[in-house]
């Protein structure tokens, strides 16, 4: 019984977290941003199954014991592919907006000498901060 239910927070872990792929992988990072809690409360509740599992000693035996292997071995594949495809989402985002803030620091005016010969100072872009909610 306690098997059953670590299998299904497994499972619900493991489709939360290849929806949550499938829309990294096609940079549709709105859908992926939207499926965020999902992939939270499948985690807490996969966290959740797996320490009370543990606290009663429960362990995987006959059809169980292969169906959690799998499961693990599912999870792990998972997981490593949302690390690598966030870690890509998070840089592109990051090019993004350095290519934003890049586009705001004012060109105008080049380099040269101000008042009594002195180099002018580079004009910096002021802080820049850009959030999205879905």
């Amino acid at each position: 019984m306690m098997m059953d239910s670590l299998i299904a927070a497994g499972l619900r872990l493991a489709e939360a977290l290849r929806a949550e792929n499938e829309a990294l992988a096609s940079l549709d990072l709105g859908r992926a941003a939207s499926l965020a809690d999902h992939k939270i409360q499948a985690s807490d509740a996969f966290a959740a199954a797996f320490a009370a599992a543990v606290k009663l000693g429960a362990k995987a035996e006959g059809p169980a014991r292969k169906t959690t292997a799998e499961l693990t071995t599912r999870l792990e594949s998972l997981g490593a592919e949302n690390r690598r495809l966030l870690e890509r989402a998070i840089g592109i985002q990051s090019r993004v907006i350095e290519t934003i803030a890049g586009a705001a620091i004012p060109r105008s005016v080049p380099n040269g000498y101000g008042a009594y010969g002195q180099r002018t100072v580079p004009k910096q872009a002021p802080a820049l901060a850009l959030a999205r909610r879905a």
